[in-house]
């Protein structure tokens, strides 16, 4: 298999074994992908609930707007961390078959 950055191979993939370790590979890959994705459309959606007024979410933590946007900012960089790490893990990853 050819690493992300590169063009596919133009064989295809013969071995049974190889075919399942290449599948898990993917699957494990695109599952983080899943996941981050998600939380920021959930942190997307909070942002905007915030914003609105509509939800104090950070109130329990936070009295002021800025200590609850401060909240939420360790929340997005969290998140950006976290998208970081998968986004190595992935390009990093040396899958050999």
């Amino acid at each position: 298999m050819s690493s992300p950055d590169e063009e596919p191979t133009k064989t295809p993939t013969t071995d049974k074994h190889e075919a399942e370790q290449e599948g898990k590979w993917m699957g494990r890959n695109w599952l983080g992908i899943a996941a981050v994705s998600i939380l920021g459309l959930f942190l997307l959606a909070l942002g905007m609930l915030q914003a609105s007024g509509l939800v104090d979410v950070f109130a329990p933590i936070a009295e002021t707007q800025t200590q609850q946007w401060a909240a939420f900012g360790v929340l997005v960089l969290i998140w950006i961390g976290l998208a970081g790490w998968s986004w190595s893990g992935i390009t990093n990853s040396n899958w050999d078959g």
